[in-house]
């Protein structure tokens, strides 16, 4: 059942592009603080019914400082740069790019210490076919390589290392309960808040659109899809959700390419393919398919 939490999580995440891409408007650090904003509401609607207010402040008391650092910080840092790599480069290359993450979780599950698996030639060979599609993508040409794109395309590589860093650690610290992603949510928002003064942003009314994919990127991709995901890393089988996150790049593509907001190319066919290729690759038994996941207490 956890499992399959994490893949309502993963179909959320298949909109995430779109959303963000419809949003671009909006600075940076101000749809951080928008959508968390609303993602927070969104979790606390969610477990109130089934939890009650002294179960949520039961369940926030439960989590050791750790766990909430590494919320914190892992969903901090990864949106911040995802939001600017949206707004600096294509959404489709960004988009391929970011989605390296599956390939990262399997890789970094093998390497980090404090785990089961080890790294085997599936593991790397995966690797290497994942950078291929990154070189395809920017090395060649074919795309944007402006200075502006260039930096885009290197926040999305960050966003797949951070991502991936963040679920296995998830994984080993293994803290009981989500409900704390309400509050990490809260945090999230105050810091884009923060972020939006200190850079001296200037901040954007939104028009319909962009207020419709701000509330839309709140309640899914950025409010339930993390629960769901906490939830799924800490009791479910992580070798399975990397090879279940495959189906993410090509439904973000399908997406972007069906709303007219990435143009269809045999470049980004190639590279998305070689994407779930090598992240395929890389969980099959050599190692890291072998992770246990760490009982919740």
């Amino acid at each position: 059942m956890a499992t399959a939490t994490g893949a309502l999580a993963i179909l959320f995440w298949s909109c995430l592009a779109l959303l963000t891409s419809l949003s671009r408007e909006i600075p940076t650090f101000e749809a951080l603080a928008i959508t968390f904003a609303i993602g927070a509401v969104t979790l606390f609607l969610c477990f109130l019914p089934r939890r009650g207010v002294m179960g949520i402040a039961r369940a926030f008391a439960r989590w050791p400082l750790r766990a909430w650092a590494l919320a914190i910080s892992g969903i901090f840092v990864y949106h911040a740069l995802y939001f600017i790599a949206i707004r600096l480069a294509p959404a489709g290359p960004v988009t391929i790019i970011n989605y390296l993450w599956p390939l990262a979780i399997v890789i970094l599950a093998g390497v980090l210490p404090g785990g089961d698996s080890r790294l085997g030639w599936p593991q790397l060979v995966g690797g290497a076919i994942g950078f291929g599609a990154t070189v395809l993508l920017v090395g060649f040409g074919g795309i944007a390589l402006g200075s502006d794109a260039l930096v885009g395309y290197g926040c999305a590589l960050a966003c797949a290392l951070v991502w991936g860093l963040y679920s296995v650690l998830n994984n080993r610290i293994g803290a009981t309960g989500s409900e704390p992603i309400i509050g990490v949510c809260v945090a999230v928002a105050l810091l884009g808040a923060i972020g939006h003064f200190a850079a001296g942003e200037t901040f954007v009314m939104p028009d319909g659109g962009a207020a419709l994919s701000l509330l839309l990127l709140g309640v899914g991709p950025v409010g339930a899809a993390f629960a769901a995901w906490d939830h799924a890393t800490k009791r479910g089988d992580i070798a399975v959700l990397g090879a279940l996150s495959y189906a993410t790049p090509p439904l973000s593509m399908i997406l972007l390419v069906a709303a007219g907001t990435a143009e269809p190319s045999w470049r980004l066919a190639l590279a998305t393919l070689l994407v779930v290729a090598g992240a395929a690759l890389a969980a099959m038994p050599g190692g890291a398919r072998k992770l246990r996941m760490r009982p919740a207490a």
